[in-house]
């Protein structure tokens, strides 16, 4: 028998909390959590990016997912998704890749978790919106309402965003 495993997709702009949201589900559920490839790819990049290293990184983000999924114990959380690198293509390029909108109309999560811009924004040298933030949320829900995914929002600071997303998997997915 085949053990079900819900796919809980971590997204949202940048600075709301994502990788760490996606760790301590992963800890409290005992199970795996794919960490953002973003991160490594660019930390290894001699140049700034370009668009076809987003293309890069979706790819190789696809990968670590599929090959952490044979650990995945009930849950795999994803601290990115196919919305984000749409979205990352779109907002700076105006344009996206055929692969990537192909990958976001077809690799479907059982939810997705929308993290809020309510977290102040943390300096990283990777992140590049600051100011944006408002305009990137609002991209994201209009992403995710028009493709008619499963989505909640994720507030709160601290534990309590951890808690506020728990009760909603507890609610959902492990109470059933």
């Amino acid at each position: 028998m085949q053990k079900t495993i819900k796919r809980i997709a971590i997204t949202g702009p940048e600075s709301t909390g994502k990788s760490r949201l996606a760790k301590e589900l992963a800890d409290y559920y005992q199970t795996v959590w794919v960490s953002e490839y973003a991160r490594e790819y660019l930390n290894k990049l001699n140049r700034p990016y370009n668009y076809n290293d987003i293309l890069e990184i979706a790819k190789k983000q696809l990968e670590n997912e599929n090959q952490l999924l044979a650990k995945a114990n009930r849950f795999i959380f994803c601290d990115t998704d196919f919305t984000v690198t749409k979205i990352w293509c779109n907002f700076k390029y105006n344009k996206c890749h055929k692969w990537i909108e192909e990958q976001f109309d077809t690799h479907k999560y059982d939810h997705y978790l929308l993290c809020n811009i309510d977290l102040p924004w943390e300096y990283d040298p990777q992140r590049e919106n600051a100011t944006e933030r408002k305009e990137l949320f609002e991209i994201y829900l209009t992403t995710l309402k028009t493709a008619n995914y499963p989505f909640s929002i994720i507030n709160g600071e601290g534990s309590l965003r951890i808690l506020n997303a728990r009760e909603f998997i507890d609610n959902s997915f492990v109470s059933k």
